[in-house]
């Protein structure tokens, strides 16, 4: 599977993970992951309870850090070291569970704005070969009246204004993004950009699409997001890890076809999945219900689903569904469903499937919060019309026509009584839902108690180790 957020579990039950870098090849856990500034965050808030989330390659330094956290602050913590969805999420429920009053979040970070819990993020200062950068960006852009923004991954963030002062006297039309925990104060300048986290103000005289994009990281999902949001810009790279400069060479388009692909899927779908892949971000619940709505209004079946990490086995119990559509944070909501039963697509994608009154205008949404009523990119929903009038739509998959028409919001009622059955001669009534007559029609529903027909007997040692493995399994003959 292409990211971890999608993975079946097998890769991280057989892992070990290394010991790691000793602390003073980083600068020692002081600098590395800002002990001062994270102690200062503790005893100013005057928290005693505080959950240290870490991603599985910092796990190495947890107990270290947890330690010295302590003996700075005199508060209690408490190491998260698995997360509930992607761990570049705060994870707020595991936070919860342990009573804790605030997070510091380690590592790389989608920077989601959090609902209630407190949060620090403490990035990890990563090395940067400022004078290597330098000249990579000189060589992809020679011009030097060049208009380029310099985004970068988070953990390269500390090294932006050495990296300002560099170029800033040659490239006079350079821009720096900043990053913003949390959501900004104040209202957006006329040109200024506050997106995924980043703020920069673009004096382009065509805007930002007059822009080139110089991104500072790794390639994966941040990347990735950055290039399909703003795919009229072109994009180059700095990878700090190699120390060398590219353009990059992704197709944007090609990955659009893709996913403009699976808008027509979710078209064609008569029953939608709703996956809960956040329980942190803010609006996620507004979210859900808008989605609800649409599929409602659409005349569409939805179901939601909180089934932790997605992957292509939980997934394909669910045969009733068309397609799935992810809320997830703006990083993890681009899944690669390519090995899934089913596809699975973003709340935006959904929306053009199922919102008339939204158009293609280039422009590619990856925060579902830019959805909602209020935001810069809210559609509202059409008015409906008769069914007599409405123009059917022709599928582009299966040549099919299909209803693309919205239908009135249903009054609030009790249930109709077609859906009341008799069950038994005492007259007692059961109700018949869709997804009951579906299991109804399955060869197996599960697994079958048959109260009193086993046998009671005595306890007896089990297998041990886990289920892809058990121990003696190795040992059996054939």
């Amino acid at each position: 599977m292409a990211t971890a957020f999608s993975s079946d579990g097998e890769a991280a039950l057989r892992r070990e993970l290394p010991p790691g870098p000793a602390p003073a090849a980083r600068g020692a856990l002081d600098g590395f992951y800002e002990m001062g500034r994270a102690a200062a965050f503790v005893r100013d808030g005057g928290f005693r309870r505080v959950a240290l989330q870490f991603p599985d390659e910092l796990l190495a330094d947890a107990a270290a850090v947890a330690a010295q956290m302590e003996a700075a602050t005199g508060a209690e913590m408490y190491i998260l070291g698995d997360t509930t969805y992607g761990s570049c999420c705060v994870d707020e429920v595991a936070a919860e569970h342990a009573g804790a009053e605030a997070v510091l979040h380690y590592g790389p970070a989608c920077l989601s704005p959090c609902r209630k819990v407190p949060v620090l993020h403490i990035f990890g200062q990563q090395p940067l070969d400022v004078r290597c950068c330098t000249e990579a960006f000189r060589e992809l852009y020679p011009d030097r009246q060049s208009h380029v923004v310099v985004l970068s991954d988070v953990v390269y963030a500390h090294a932006m204004g050495e990296l300002e002062q560099q170029l800033g006297s040659e490239y006079p039309n350079v821009v720096f993004s900043r990053v913003v925990c949390g959501d900004p104060p104040g209202p957006t300048l006329p040109g200024e950009v506050r997106q995924f986290g980043r703020q920069f103000l673009v004096e382009a005289p065509g805007g930002l699409q007059d822009c080139a994009m110089f991104y500072i990281g790794a390639e994966g999902l941040a990347l990735t997001n950055f290039m399909l949001t703003w795919n009229c810009c072109p994009f180059s790279s700095f990878d700090p890890a190699t120390g060398c400069g590219r353009r990059e060479t992704l197709n944007v388009n090609r990955a659009l076809m893709r996913r403009l692909y699976l808008v027509e899927r979710a078209r064609d779908a008569r029953v939608v999945g709703i996956l809960v892949g956040t329980l942190g971000v803010a609006g996620y619940l507004a979210v859900l219900q808008h989605l609800r709505e649409l599929l409602l209004r659409a005349g569409k079946r939805s179901y939601t689903l909180a089934v932790g990490k997605p992957n292509p086995a939980k997934l394909a119990n669910f045969l009733e569904v068309d397609i799935f559509v992810l809320v997830a944070c703006a990083q993890n909501s681009l899944l690669d469903s390519s090995e899934f039963y089913r596809p699975v697509v973003t709340p935006y994608e959904l929306e053009l499937a199922c919102n008339p009154a939204r158009k293609w205008t280039g422009n590619y949404l990856t925060d579902f919060r830019d959805l909602l009523p209020g935001a810069c990119a809210h559609v509202e929903l059409p008015p409906a019309i008769p069914a007599a009038e409405a123009v059917p739509d022709i599928s582009l998959i299966t040549g099919e026509m299909h209803a693309a028409h919205l239908c009135d919001p249903p009054a609030p009622q009790l249930p109709p009584s077609t859906t009341l059955a008799c069950r038994d001669q005492t007259q007692a009534l059961a109700e018949i839902s869709p997804a009951a007559s579906f299991l109804e029609s399955r060869s197996w529903r599960g697994l079958e108690q048959q109260l009193g027909q086993t046998p009671v007997s005595k306890a007896v040692q089990g297998r041990r180790g886990i289920a892809i493995a058990y121990e003696d399994e190795g040992c059996e003959q054939p």
